[in-house]
């Protein structure tokens, strides 16, 4: 489903209203029998009053057919419930696709959308989206259809009154008027109330996300109390509005259940009148007080008719999601035997009205290691996601053997151009499993991962001897592993060892690495690693001293490239990694490692 770019409310009303309609198609066949269901029920239940009648003038009048009469009103009644009952669990499960579909539609926008367009949401309504808003909007095409096929029992029993008797029918008719206004004002109140309500609860999630998120921080800091507050600040609007929309709710209830028993005995005492006269049967009194109160049940649409406008409001907040707009990917593929060189040819990235790129004119040789150096907020993370297509740039073109990285198939992108971060995020049940993460969908379905394979990664990655440490080495699972942050950032390397291509890019993996690991890490890099492109973001000045090329940033612009040693001869450039940093010479090895926790000079 392609949906365009957001243009204010109406857009995402809109955008919202499609992804409903898509789901409605995505349950198609079981919402066809759903409602197929709800009309048979329906049908059953206008024919169970005429057939009741008929059976009781049949017995007061000792008809023998009276006996067959009553077997057609237990299977009337039967068909009724047992419909009802199928319809229910119909529904339920169109509910269930429903919800799943508007899941899977916002996540996968969310996986395919650039990185800095994802993190516009918070992970608390990202949480609350995908969780309890869609939970509600999943519920809405079955609501439209059961809503609708509602108003099948009330209409046809409407119908049914005038033809049993027309002055019945007109006592039922005076009272309609006020029901429809009753029923317009409920939709119109309790649609803005709901979606204040949504809009806060979205945001109470988000700071409480935030705060579990910074639970160390805050105890030691000591501003427990204070966060409660933050947190918890709007819980009295949120309240406010919940109280305010079961109220609407209620008050709409309440009228319509005091009118809908009025008109019932509005319809009793006007039968009653045409009995007496002999104008109506005892069974057509029965017949016209059961279809009276079939045609009462419009009010019961109140409460369909609530869920559809909570859904509808549901939906447009999970439409934030659905609004992120796709990395766009084409078809084409690498050719085979290529070294992998990188060009970024006039390359320009503009976030929030602030170029980050300027204009960058950039040629990395096949094979070559390439370091990233600038001062913070140069764009070094910016010019990394550009290069590995973690996003695109708003001019100029990024070309990997001669083929730009925006007509690449998205499977070769992948395989051909792996990335390690600064603070990896690990998926998988086991250690295993994480360093071979995105290694294809179940590459090994019986035995897991290639072990010869993993263990290589971790060792270029110098992972293997703490991994082999833990309880179950490479079975441990993820979630039981007691890791240091640098223990973490390692897996992360072995990870994109793993399934290095031709480019490999790196943004600031080494950070919490002693000096010594570093180095190793670099060594295995060169020798035990799938030869290729390297592109680094670094802060240390061993990193670039040991670089074929270094690419200096500054303010968004290359301010100049070469080897560290040509470079090095410039203030400005040494400047970069702080006063009293050693020369070109901090390349050669060290006889020590630094001690654990000391940050590297940045």
């Amino acid at each position: 489903m392609t949906v365009p770019a957001p243009s204010g409310e109406a857009s995402t009303a809109r955008t919202a209203d499609r992804a409903l309609r898509a789901a409605a198609r995505y349950s198609a066949g079981r919402l066809a029998a759903a409602s197929a269901c709800s009309v048979a029920a329906a049908g059953a239940a206008l024919a169970e009053p005429a057939v009741l009648g008929h059976t009781l003038d049949l017995l007061l009048r000792q008809d023998p057919a009276g006996a067959r009469w009553i077997a057609w009103c237990a299977a009337v009644i039967a068909a009724e419930v047992l419909l009802d009952a199928a319809a229910a669990r119909l529904t339920g499960g169109v509910d269930a696709r429903s919800t799943a579909w508007l899941r899977r539609l916002g996540l996968g926008r969310l996986l395919r959308t650039a990185p800095h367009r994802a993190a516009r949401h918070s992970p608390g309504e990202v949480s609350a989206r995908l969780t309890a808003q869609a939970t509600t909007a999943g519920a809405v095409p079955a609501a439209v259809v059961t809503a609708s096929v509602a108003l099948l029992a009330p209409l046809g029993g409407l119908v049914a009154l005038v033809l049993v008797d027309v002055w019945t029918a007109v006592a039922f008719l005076a009272g309609l008027p006020l029901l429809a206004v009753l029923l317009r004002a409920f939709a119109r109140d309790s649609g803005a109330s709901v979606s204040r309500y949504q809009e806060v609860q979205l945001d109470l999630a988000g700071r409480l996300v935030e705060a579990l998120g910074g639970a160390r921080t805050i105890a030691a800091a000591g501003t427990a109390a204070r966060e409660q507050a933050r947190v918890l600040a709007r819980l009295p609007e949120l309240g406010a509005e919940g109280r305010r929309t079961w109220r609407i709710y209620g008050a709409t209830v309440a009228r319509t259940g005091a009118l809908m028993p009025l008109l019932l005995y509005v319809v009793l005492g006007v039968g009653g009148v045409r009995l007496a006269e002999g104008a109506l049967g005892v069974g057509g009194l029965l017949a016209a007080v059961r279809y009276a109160g079939l045609a009462a049940g419009v009010g019961a649409v109140t409460g369909r008719l609530a869920a559809v406008v909570r859904g509808r409001a549901a939906a447009r907040r999970t439409a934030a999601l659905f609004e992120l707009p796709e990395l766009p990917q084409g078809e084409r593929r690498l050719p085979g035997s290529g070294p992998g060189t990188l060009e970024l040819c006039g390359v320009r990235v503009v976030r929030a009205g602030t170029v980050l790129l300027h204009d960058v004119d950039l040629r990395i040789p096949g094979g070559a290691t390439a370091v990233v150096v600038g001062r913070s907020g140069s764009g070094k993370t910016t010019l990394a996601a550009v290069a590995g297509r973690l996003t695109a740039c708003d001019a100029g073109r990024v070309v990997l053997d001669g083929v730009p990285l925006d007509e690449l198939s998205a499977e070769e992108l992948r395989r051909e151009v792996g990335h390690a971060f600064e603070r990896p995020a690990l998926f998988g049940g086991t250690v295993a499993d994480a360093i071979a993460f995105g290694d294809g969908p179940q590459p090994y379905p019986e035995s897991g991962p290639d072990p010869e394979a993993v263990c290589a990664a971790a060792r270029a990655a110098g992972a293997d001897a703490f991994v082999r440490r833990l309880p179950e080495g490479y079975d441990t699972a993820l979630e039981d592993a007691p890791l240091s942050g640098g223990e973490w950032q390692r897996l992360g390397l072995a990870r994109a060892f793993h399934r290095a291509g031709r480019l490999l890019v790196l943004d600031d993996a080494t950070s919490s690495l002693d000096t010594l690991t570093t180095r190793e890490v670099e060594r295995a890099l060169a020798r035990e690693v799938r030869p290729g492109t390297r592109l680094l973001v670094a802060h240390r000045v061993s990193s670039a001293a040991r670089a074929d090329l270094v690419v200096w940033l500054d303010a968004g612009r290359v301010r100049a490239t070469g080897t560290h040693a040509e470079l090095w001869r410039d203030p400005a450039y040494r400047a970069v990694f702080g006063e009293g940093t050693r020369s070109e010479t901090d390349a050669r090895p060290e006889p020590a490692a630094e001690p654990p926790g000391r940050e590297a000079v940045r």
